[in-house]
């Protein structure tokens, strides 16, 4: 199956969201200790509620949303069918939506990934998805060629925040060159020639302090975690990005949803960050 109308390229859409509803990505990561929180259960009903209250309090606001596709998957179909309306209800308002699902296979199995969130008109059709690249980048080529033909896009882990991450991200090749390094010039090498902004993005840990020593200059978008909970700041973001800054997404979550149920806090937290990461960009 493939689509038969592809929309706008997804690195032009996000360019734009992120001009006119500044540069901010929501997480919405409805784990078990965030449910209790909001004095909701831990069942699906929870789950539908949480992901109700967020969507509904700032899916007209943000540029983009980022469920986290575990947190719904783990009460089985019922989650799954929460995941799907949530992804819906996000797009109707405006939101662009990246699905952080880190798949990552091979072949035939690569291209059935590629399907269920790429493939416009899928019930989990995204307009980004992040992927692991660690079986090899060329692994992706299904989900490339899937988000091209669609006018999705992609993120790929290249500079993670975990501690664990640089074990692979930063071992050296035989050509001198790192991993995550690598990771960073096939992106490049993607989004050559696309403008305003191409569409194959890197994940890259906002945590991860100077950055200078990396070609961050991918033509691409930068989904950066870290920013609140994690101990980064709006204010860190040009010194860790530099030139690269302009095309950074940062996403909160905890630092946003912790002030839910409350739609309005809800709201008032996304429009601070959102309102310090736009000043933090602008003066760099």
């Amino acid at each position: 199956m493939t689509s038969t109308t592809a929309l706008e390229p997804f690195g032009a859409r996000l360019r734009r969201a992120m001009d006119e509803r500044g540069p901010l990505c929501v997480g919405i990561d409805p784990h078990a200790s965030l449910l209790a929180e909001w004095g909701l259960e831990d069942d699906v009903a929870g789950l539908e509620r949480f992901s109700r209250t967020v969507v509904e309090a700032v899916a007209d606001r943000v540029a983009v949303l980022k469920p986290q596709s575990a947190f719904f998957e783990r009460f089985g179909s019922r989650g799954v069918a929460v995941l799907e309306k949530s992804v819906e209800e996000a797009r109707a308002a405006g939101a662009l939506v990246v699905m952080d699902a880190k798949r990552g296979d091979i072949g035939s199995t690569m291209a059935a990934y590629a399907e269920s969130f790429l493939r416009e008109g899928a019930p989990l059709f995204s307009d980004a998805l992040t992927v692991s690249p660690y079986l090899g980048y060329g692994s992706l080529r299904p989900a490339v060629d899937m988000a091209r033909e669609s006018g999705a896009g992609l993120f790929v882990l290249a500079l993670t925040s975990n501690p664990e991450g640089g074990e692979v991200q930063h071992a050296v090749r035989a050509d001198g060159r790192g991993v995550g390094a690598t990771m960073l010039a096939h992106l490049a090498a993607e989004n050559a020639g696309e403008a305003p902004l191409g569409s194959f993005g890197a994940v890259v840990g906002a945590t991860l302090g100077d950055l200078s020593s990396y070609d961050l200059d991918i033509n691409g978008p930068l989904l950066a975690p870290g920013i609140g909970a994690q101990g980064a700041t709006p204010a860190d973001l040009p010194r860790v990005f530099g030139a690269a800054v302009r095309d950074v997404v940062p996403n909160v979550s905890r630092g946003v949803l912790r002030h839910g149920p409350d739609q309005v806090a809800l709201r008032r937290a996304a429009d601070r960050f959102a309102e310090e990461i736009r000043t933090a960009v602008t003066a760099a």
